[in-house]
């Protein structure tokens, strides 16, 4: 944790959503502190990927605020954010599938080429099969190779911050394990990250605190291992797999 306690990412009171008058969010708060990594869980609907998109600026904030390093950023657009030090990885469309390994790298750098080659050998460092892949387009990789990939272009730019949403969705276990240890291996160079994760045990075992959405809303917060056993949570939202250990 850096000496300065100013969190990276301060959430408070947001709400949001998709149609008019209907809220997603509703009054959902998070904080992300230097070098944290967070996690958000729970079930679907709840909220989890519209709580990533407001923060990020891709999605109206009807109320509440939103801070990046204490500047007040709320209803800033995604591409400002980016400029601030935010990376973002959604969950679907993440890589530009008719674009190679490189020129997808590159797109993650546009606004600063003369950095590619340094950026780009600092991700073949981190994701090895990129490396091996670099004339090779995005569209024939695998799932869990375009996860990478998405991972790469977004820590392009070294973010401060780190935006994921449902990393591990559609993908084997294998390749599951493969993206939250690049996950702790990004954080623990000192990337603070956000990550919404549909595998709740998991993303509980890795982060060190987490928040649980239930209708837009705060249901619970904590260390990522008081959650991981807490009777209530595993009953309302992990299941008896939690148990298990």
């Amino acid at each position: 944790m850096s000496a300065d306690h100013t969190p990276v990412l301060a959430g408070d009171d947001i709400v949001a959503g998709y149609l008019p008058g209907v809220d997603v969010l509703r009054g959902c708060s998070v904080r992300v502190g230097p070098g944290e990594l967070v996690g958000v869980i729970g079930p679907n609907g709840a909220g989890k990927s519209t709580l990533i998109k407001a923060v990020f600026g891709l999605l109206r904030v009807r109320g509440g605020t939103v801070r990046l390093l204490g500047e007040d950023v709320t209803g800033r657009p995604a591409h400002e954010q980016v400029r601030r030090g935010v990376g973002y990885v959604p969950q679907l469309q993440n890589v530009f599938p008719t674009l190679t390994v490189e020129e997808n790298l590159r797109m993650g750098i546009y606004l600063r080429p003369k950095e590619y080659a340094r950026r780009s050998a600092a991700m073949a460092e981190l994701f090895p099969v990129l490396a091996t892949r670099r004339k090779q387009k995005a569209g024939a990789m695998s799932g869990g190779e375009r996860q990478m990939l998405a991972m790469a272009r977004a820590l392009m730019t070294e973010p401060r911050l780190l935006l994921l949403d449902e990393p591990s969705a559609g993908l084997s276990p294998v390749h599951q394990d493969h993206v939250f240890d690049r996950v702790k291996e990004i954080n623990g160079a000192g990337v603070a990250v956000l990550m919404v994760e549909q595998n709740a045990r998991r993303c509980l075992q890795i982060c060190d605190r987490g928040y649980v959405l239930d209708q837009g809303r705060n249901a619970y917060t904590g260390t990522g291992e008081r959650l991981l056993h807490d009777e209530k949570v595993i009953e309302l939202y992990l299941g008896t797999l939690a148990r298990v250990r």
